[in-house]
């Protein structure tokens, strides 16, 4: 080979050398930066056209989630001096490169048996390469360049050049994609943690401070926010209405149902009615404001602390349980419909007094359904041995010692509904 033939062969391989350091820098420069996405895409695309002398470019990503597995072109940009309609692949394309998960170079789509069934007028790039975008041995998309200028035909070494600029940027746009997720999850956390402090702060600040009565309550989310509720809700004759209530579901739609229920409850009780009027102006509200699959439970109750009776309804809620000294837990009976099922619910309205010792526990089923390791319930027989065992003490010491009856029956298996405990003792 003459000296000036083989000057010009080292030349090319250096200046394709050179090429590929060049957009591998770019590359690497994208990665090095916390861009979205979108515009890392952008610079893989435009650095495309330009070292690879193309007329368009894009990169497709596969969705994951979706059962067929569909590509979604996430960036398609062409040559600004080319002005026409952007190239497609169609289904049998991108159900090629799924198939078969190499590259495809093709320098005549009109004779390809691949495009057989496109007519000339509809195949508007006559060549075409194409690489898989791959992780870790996973198809993740593909990088596809349209029509070399010029007229030019792909080469093997494009083909090269391209498959090194897809690895390079697969992992480019997995970084952008990862690190946007993370600030959606951030996001995510801080709306959480308003919601948090916002059920927080719908529940009741401070407890009724009535002598002759102990009041205490606590309510554990089994996630961040939660669907259970309590309430206490000082009345213009002295007396004091309280209430438990539990609704479908966990986290933020529980949440957001548990919120629409106090405002409901409280405009209702505001209005002086009936413990069981109160539920039935309820149901028929929450009825026509919930999906057919969303409801609640709930028990209400107004305590006369001069009398120590306690007049109440119970929509669907667990039967609350009243201990007097020396006689057997009793089940306060008086339960209706769940809240939110049928529009027009009749409640049944009862009344019970509390003497001197007498206590009262209103609870959600996050307690007695606690799970075990053994996937064994905790069950309200547990529940009713611990409160006739510490009937004697405090409500706070009652209270911590259901508290810690739950945790010792659930060991280490993380909790799985909500929890809401509630005691009255007459004191």
């Amino acid at each position: 080979m003459p000296d000036t033939k083989r000057l010009e062969v080292e030349n090319q391989k250096l200046q394709s050398a050179i090429n590929e350091l060049s957009i591998l820098n770019d590359i690497a420069t994208a990665i090095s930066s916390t861009q979205s996405v979108e515009n890392v895409i952008n610079q893989i695309i435009y650095k495309c056209i330009w070292h690879l002398h193309v007329e368009e470019a894009a990169i497709s990503l596969l969705d994951q989630i979706e059962e067929d597995q569909k590509f979604h072109t996430m960036i398609r940009r062409q040559d600004h001096t080319h002005q026409r309609v952007p190239f497609k692949l169609d289904d049998r394309v991108t159900g090629w490169m799924i198939k078969n998960q190499k590259p495809l170079l093709i320098n005549n789509t009109h004779e390809d048996d691949l495009f057989r069934f496109f007519k000339k007028d509809e195949l508007l790039f006559k060549t075409i390469l194409c690489v898989p975008l791959m992780i870790k041995g996973k198809l993740t998309g593909y990088l596809a360049v349209f029509n070399k200028k010029n007229d030019e035909k792909f080469t093997t070494e494009d083909q090269k050049l391209l498959s090194i600029i897809a690895s390079q940027s697969v992992q480019v746009i997995e970084n952008a994609r990862l690190y946007e997720e993370e600030k959606i999850l951030a996001r995510l956390r801080e709306e959480m943690r308003l919601a948090y402090e916002i059920q927080l702060n719908l529940l009741p600040k401070k407890l009724p401070q009535i002598v002759g009565f102990e009041f205490v309550a606590t309510s554990i989310p089994a996630e961040d926010v939660g669907g259970d509720y309590y309430d206490f809700i000082q009345l213009e004759n002295g007396e004091f209405g309280f209430c438990v209530g539990d609704v479908t579901g966990k986290g933020m739609p529980a949440a957001m149902l548990m919120a629409n229920l106090q405002a409901t409850l409280r405009s209702q009780v505001l209005t002086g009615n009936f413990c069981a009027e109160c539920l039935e102006n309820v149901n028929k509200l929450l009825f026509r404001s919930t999906e057919p699959t969303k409801f609640a439970t709930l028990f209400y109750g107004i305590l006369d602390p001069l009398t120590g009776s306690i007049t109440y309804a119970n929509g669907g809620h667990d039967s609350p349980i009243l201990l007097k000294k020396g006689h057997p837990p009793v089940m306060l009976d008086a339960t209706g419909l769940l809240l939110g099922v049928m529009e027009n619910v009749l409640y049944k309205q009862s009344n019970v007094v509390l003497e001197t010792g007498d206590i009262l526990m209103l609870y959600t089923d996050g307690i007695t359904e606690s799970m075990n390791i053994k996937m064994e319930e905790l069950g309200l027989k547990a529940l009713l041995s611990t409160l006739e065992k510490y009937q004697n003490d405090s409500a706070d010491n009652i209270l911590d010692k259901v508290k810690e009856r739950i945790r010792q029956h659930a060991g280490n298996v993380p909790q799985s509904d909500d929890i809401t405990l509630m005691i009255i003792k007459k004191t």
